[in-house]
């Protein structure tokens, strides 16, 4: 029931990703279940096909995340959370309320054993035609240098497991590729990661190895810094667009491709989408969220911690 064109855009989403999950997975879709039937109706595709669980309850955009959290516990997203925390689904996905979604992940699933903070971690396409997973992207605007540190090995992590990596390079982005360069946070971290056992650090990077083969398979840095960057990405795709420009590489900045964001550090497979949400970025949220599943993410970050 979240996201701007909920509930219609979401069962769309989820009758196009149907068609590319392997088989013996399910979608289950949470929220109201006469509409959620009524949709499903309209698109031809029998309710059978997926498992459908009735809320009553919707936390809205505009909603304070933690009260809602608390209060609507018969929402989607709450709803979602204690099935997820109860070992019902494997992942949980949502278009919804960002804060309530982060609620849920911080103090339902819970954050790891040793994870400082969690991160919101996203792909930034290279002109090779790979990519590469930035993080922070939106949780925490101000960073530690030893959440930073933990930022490197949490990608690190993802890069093997999701991207199929053997061993993801870390660069730390910064104003300049000099050790000496950066604020306080960023010159500690940088010597922290350059410390590490646990990383492949190649040193610090700046905007403009982004999206080039200079790219490190992993990008560390805060969530102001990396909301910033994803966000200007996204325009470049808008821009190139309205100036008639079609592109394969501007299409993977497309925000629709991406899908969702995975939230990595807590203890299930969690993926956060945009608010604006239409058919195709729910169908790749959805994807990207079977991605995460499969590949085990938060379990082989709970071995990465453990050991």
């Amino acid at each position: 029931m979240g996201g701007d064109y909920a509930p219609d855009a979401v069962v769309e989403g989820a009758v196009d990703a149907l068609a590319q999950l392997p088989a013996g997975d399910r979608i289950v879709l949470i929220g109201d279940n006469a509409l959620i039937r009524g949709k499903l109706a309209s698109l031809n595709a029998g309710p059978s096909l997926f498992d459908i669980v009735p809320t009553t309850q919707v936390i809205e955009m505009s909603d304070h995340p933690a009260k809602a959290f608390s209060q609507k516990r018969d929402s989607s997203i709450a709803v979602g959370f204690g099935m997820l925390k109860n070992g019902l689904i494997d992942g949980f996905a949502s278009a919804g309320n960002t804060g309530a979604m982060m609620v849920g992940a911080s103090y339902t699933v819970n954050v790891i054993p040793g994870v400082y903070r969690p991160a919101l971690a996203a792909l930034i396409p290279n002109l090779n035609g790979k990519s590469s997973i930035i993080l922070d992207v939106g949780i925490n605007p101000d960073s530690k240098p030893d959440v930073l540190l933990q930022y490197g090995l949490l990608g690190t992590v993802y890069a093997k497991h999701v991207l199929g990596i053997l061993n993801p390079t870390v660069g730390l982005l910064n104003i300049g590729t000099e050790e000496s360069k950066g604020s306080s946070a960023v010159k500690a971290a940088y010597e922290l990661l350059n410390e590490s056992n646990d990383v492949n650090f190649r040193g610090n990077i700046e905007g403009h190895h982004l999206f080039t083969d200079d790219m490190t398979d992993v990008i560390v840095c805060d969530g102001f810094v990396g909301n910033v960057v994803l966000k200007m990405a996204e325009k470049f795709y808008v821009v190139a667009r309205s100036r008639g420009i079609s592109d394969s590489f501007f299409d993977r900045l497309n925000f629709e491709v991406v899908g969702g964001t995975p939230v990595v550090g807590i203890n299930e497979n969690v993926v956060v989408g945009h608010g604006i949400s239409n058919r195709k970025a729910i169908m790749n949220m959805i994807l990207t969220t079977r991605d995460v599943v499969h590949a085990d993410l938060a379990g082989k970050i709970r071995e990465a911690f453990g050991a």
